[in-house]
């Protein structure tokens, strides 16, 4: 029988992290009344982050750990996504800046058997501890073209912790193609194509220093990265919408 929960942690140059992480996740799920997974993908790192992944493991067989020799956070999500087995689906952030608790939130009974919900430091309810004001804009200013381009009414397409139902995540990640950090909008234009309904989760989120995202550089990526999601659409590369 598949477990209930499958985890996904994109883990990139994250020997720092990942141990204390994996620990504090093995945690939260050992009581729970739920049988779970975790898949560590490491994608093109070049610290220990893989050996430390293999290490843990070794001695927790919930864990597997997958390998790409490549970069590139969607590249490691659709790995992770299509090889999980679980009934829904868990992208998470290594940093765990929404405490991995909050999990129970994007799951039933709590949200009975939504297709897709994702985390959102903007909907009613959701709180930011500690995250700079210059980071806050760029977000602001970014998901304004996100909603201008592709996802409109979607506050937060950016937070890295995002739950699928496995129906879903199979159909949209098999037709998701970019490698990079706007797999998320991909992701979630894909989903209004197939009609699935995205549902927005407030969650308390902590900023936490060490952030993967170079915000200038990344930021230009991520605007071609928009245009290309519309370019994909109109010459059919999605299949049709439904």
């Amino acid at each position: 029988m598949p477990p209930q929960l499958s985890i996904i942690l994109p883990a990139h140059n994250e020997q720092e992290r990942l141990p204390d992480s994996l620990n504090r996740i093995q945690a939260f799920l050992a009581p729970q009344p739920f049988e779970a997974e975790v898949l560590v993908v490491e994608n093109g790192s070049t610290d220990r982050t893989g050996e430390l992944a293999e290490g843990f493991a070794r001695d927790h067989p919930a864990v597997r750990v997958l390998r790409e020799s490549h970069r590139g956070k969607g590249l490691a999500v659709r790995r992770g996504i299509l090889a999980a087995s679980g009934d829904y689906r868990f992208i998470c952030d290594v940093d765990l800046s929404m405490p991995i608790e909050g999990v129970t939130r994007f799951l039933p009974p709590a949200l009975p058997d939504a297709p897709i919900a994702i985390a959102s430091r903007e909907a009613t309810g959701a709180i930011r501890y500690g995250e700079p004001t210059y980071r806050h804009w760029v977000g602001r200013g970014f998901n304004l073209l996100v909603q201008l381009l592709a996802v409109p009414g979607l506050r937060d397409t950016q937070c890295g912790f995002k739950c699928f139902r496995a129906d879903a995540a199979e159909e949209l990640f098999r037709l998701q193609v970019l490698d990079g950090w706007t797999f998320d909008v991909e992701v979630l234009f894909l989903a209004r194509r197939r009609g699935y309904p995205v549902l927005e989760v407030p969650i308390p989120w902590y900023y936490v220093p060490g952030s993967r995202v170079h915000l200038l550089r990344d930021s230009a990526a991520m605007l071609t990265d928009l245009l290309r999601i519309r370019w994909y659409a109109a010459r059919g590369r999605y299949g049709p919408s439904r």
